[in-house]
């Protein structure tokens, strides 16, 4: 149910508007004067607010409301109602951030037609805007093989319910698509769907970027991505990377549904959908010390475990074709097809990067193929591993089409293979892979993503 903030200073023009919104179906809060009103805001973000130009003697105090939320950014769609309308007046709040003016007296029908315009147009605003940050991200589980079956029929199942969700999995499987896709099939499709990789945060950001601040002299506030998130769906990737401290406030937040921005005093409310995913088995990590257990247990309400490309070879044609057809609208191209022996040998290899992998490859392909747009997609453009090229079997490790790489082919097919074993080995625990082979973490990240093992924003877990 979405929630209006009725902020007008005469109480029987509240009281009127609150069971008018009340019986069209809307939650309601009350406020009087500013203070009241930006405590109300600050406690939990509406998702529109009706908001009175003069309260009492100050005929400017809607003005200054409207001021703080647009300096803060929290992207309030704002109905003005006054009783002292006029052109200077409204020009003025159209200019501060508000979405529509209505003059008093004013109908009921005609207000609740202008609330529901202002919330379709900031529900479209909203949707452009996620739309333009996740360009290029999937949001459909490709495949008919009995692996991604299991899997399509449990995020269905679970869905609907509201419960939290674990999606488990090597790097690159698709763990955030399938995360997208639950958040399609849920009740609060409507609303934002967020996600943020713990691994990729700084530790000294992490809380910033979650949480929020406050503000002061650093700065204005700022709101964190479970405030962005009120209503939705927040994605905590490789949520086993979080700092112990951290883990502590996001158990406390899970918990209490309200939290506390970074050098805030204020409690903020928030109704939000936590799924996790993790490259980690959170439970080994529960016994060495590494994550706290209350916090596996609440998020591991159900646990969906997203297979490795390798174990659902049956699905790579559907795949190859999705993202051929992807990558040719999104780069303005023709769309072509694989030729047989090209599918072969893309069945056929091992694609330690899994989806992710083949997502980057295909769209390469498509770019570097000669041939117009009738032409098949031939295997001279694919990466050399696929080729056959990489040999490297057992211990001789070196076969005569590995000798004809020039020394930079040769020594980027022996990292990628070299690292896509560690990361094998390691069960896709990236800082024990760094350990193991003496490298900075943030190096190696660097490092798969420019062998195409990780994306460019490591967002697709």
């Amino acid at each position: 149910m979405r929630e209006i903030l009725i902020v007008d200073d005469e109480h029987e023009v509240r009281r009127e508007l609150h069971g008018l919104l009340e019986d069209a179906g809307f939650a309601v809060r009350e406020a009087c004067d500013e203070p009241e009103a930006l405590a109300a805001v600050a406690r939990r973000r509406p998702a529109l607010l009706l908001l009175d130009i003069w309260l009492g003697s100050d005929t400017q105090g809607g003005l200054r409301i409207l001021e703080n939320l647009q300096g803060r950014d929290l992207r309030i769609p704002v109905v003005i109602i006054s009783g002292h309308g006029t052109i200077e007046t409204a020009v003025s709040s159209i200019k501060l951030g508000a979405s529509d003016f209505i003059e008093k007296p004013f109908g009921g029908d005609q207000l609740l037609h202008v609330i529901r315009r202002t919330l379709e147009a900031s529900d479209l605003r909203r949707e452009n805007r996620e739309l333009r940050l996740r360009a290029g991200k999937e949001t459909e589980l490709i495949g008919d093989s009995e692996l991604i079956e299991e899997l399509r029929a449990g995020v269905q199942k679970v869905a609907p319910t509201g419960s939290r969700v674990l999606f488990t999995g090597p790097p690159g499987v698709g763990k955030e698509v399938a995360a997208r896709q639950l958040h399609q099939l849920s009740n609060r499709a409507e609303a934002p769907f967020l996600a943020v990789n713990c691994a990729l945060l700084h530790p000294e950001r992490i809380e910033a970027e979650l949480f929020g601040t406050e503000g002061g002299a650093a700065g204005p506030p700022a709101a964190g991505v479970f405030e962005q998130a009120h209503g939705g769906t927040l994605l905590l990737d490789e949520v086993g990377d979080m700092p112990l401290e951290t883990q502590g406030k996001l158990l406390r937040l899970l918990q209490e549904q309200r939290f506390h921005r970074l050098g805030g005093a204020t409690p903020l409310e928030v109704d939000v959908r936590v799924i996790a995913s993790s490259v980690h088995d959170l439970g080994v990590l529960v016994a060495q010390n590494r994550f706290r257990e209350e916090l596996f247990y609440r998020l591991n309400t159900v646990h969906l475990r997203v297979p490795a490309l390798s174990r659902r070879r049956e699905d790579i044609p559907a795949l190859c074709d999705h993202f051929l057809r992807r990558a040719a609208d999104i780069l303005g191209l023709a769309p072509r097809r694989l030729g047989s022996e090209t599918l072969s040998q893309m069945q056929n290899y091992d694609w330690p990067g899994n989806v992710r992998q083949l997502r980057n490859v295909i769209d390469g392909l498509l770019i570097m193929s000669p041939g117009g747009a009738d032409a098949e997609l031939g295997g001279e453009a694919l990466p050399p591993e696929i080729r056959g090229a990489t040999t490297m079997r057992g211990e001789s490790g070196v076969g005569a089409n590995f000798l004809r790489l020039t020394l930079r082919e040769a020594r980027e097919s022996f990292e990628r293979e070299y690292l896509s074993l560690q990361i094998r080995r390691h069960d896709g625990r990236i800082a024990q892979v760094a350990s193991e082979i003496g490298m900075d973490r943030s190096t190696l990240y660097r490092k798969l993503r420019n062998l195409n093992l990780l994306e460019p924003g490591g967002g697709e877990g």
